[in-house]
């Protein structure tokens, strides 16, 4: 299947004081090794997780996450 989930999270972190992948984990109820996998997209978060973590930044779901559906999954 083709397609793939892109993040922007360790951007929105960067711009949120450095945020560490910690102190994410903690805000929405994961381990930093959840963030840091999510992150390097090697796991996919389920979409109750996907809009905390866009909660915690303040944007809309969009601009975290993007689906590329040409991109190899």
């Amino acid at each position: 299947m083709e397609g793939k989930i892109s993040n922007r999270i360790r951007v929105l972190r960067f711009h949120n004081g450095e945020m560490s992948q910690a102190d994410l984990g903690q805000r929405i109820g994961v381990t930093r090794q959840t963030i840091a996998a999510i992150e390097a997209g090697k796991y996919s978060p389920s979409l109750e997780a996907a809009f905390r973590i866009a909660n915690v930044f303040k944007v809309p779901l969009g601009e975290v996450f993007q689906w590329d559906e040409n991109a190899a999954g």
